[in-house]
């Protein structure tokens, strides 16, 4: 069972990104992890964002209001935010998040990365000190489902899987585990396998919000 230190049903944020729903390899793995960590937990909050549903990305209008003081803001301008707010409100709500995404162009899919634009929010997700920007969203747990035809996940050619890393160490989400199936044109079923495998390993082991190393990343 899952030792939850909030003292309140565990909550799951899963998020999609895949372009296709009928074999993603991505989303079949990722509704297997949650499944499992919900098994887990014996009770455990989900909420499901499919980017594949749509998403919107930055434009003129979004930035002038994010860079608007919230009192100041019109109503307009609110409403350049509202998705946003939406967005970065399943973040802030969740304990766990789980990220599905194939690798598309040795990078992640456009909309993933509109949804990273859209939760990196300065005051509300990160924010800038003499030191340097610090992220907000500590003591969540992140797994990043990655599946890729071709490339070696965190080869020189994979700029998906670090991208996510350092996207989410910003704002603060800085215990990640990848759980890969990688170089499916050539490994087929043996990759799918190796993930599942590493994913009955990570529920096993109970890692949990602030139960692993700061900078676990590692694929298996």
């Amino acid at each position: 069972m899952i030792d939850n230190p909030n003292n309140r049903p565990l909550q799951i944020l899963e998020v999609s990104a895949s372009g296709r729903h009928s074999g993603s390899v991505s989303r079949k793995l990722t509704g297997e992890l949650v499944a499992a960590l919900r098994q887990d937990a014996g009770d455990a909050g989900l909420h499901r964002r499919d980017l594949n549903d749509g998403i919107s990305l930055v434009d003129e209008d979004w930035i002038a209001a994010n860079f608007t003081d919230p009192e100041a803001r019109t109503p307009m301008q609110r409403a350049a935010l509202s998705e946003s707010d939406v967005l970065v409100a399943e973040v802030q709500a969740a304990d766990v998040i789980v990220i599905g995404s194939p690798v598309y162009n040795f990078g992640v899919p456009a909309a993933l990365k509109a949804w990273i634009d859209m939760i990196a929010r300065a005051r509300l997700t990160f924010r800038y000190t003499d030191n340097g920007p610090e992220g907000l969203l500590r003591g969540k747990k992140a797994y990043i489902v990655i599946a890729t035809g071709g490339v070696t996940v965190d080869s020189e050619y994979d700029f998906a899987t670090p991208y996510l890393r350092q996207a989410l160490g910003f704002i603060g989400i800085t215990d990640v585990e990848v759980i890969a199936a990688e170089r499916l044109n050539s490994a087929g079923a043996e990759s799918v396998e190796v993930a599942r495998a590493r994913i009955s390993e990570l529920v096993q082991h109970n890692l949990m919000p602030g139960s692993g190393d700061a900078n676990a990343a590692t694929v298996h």
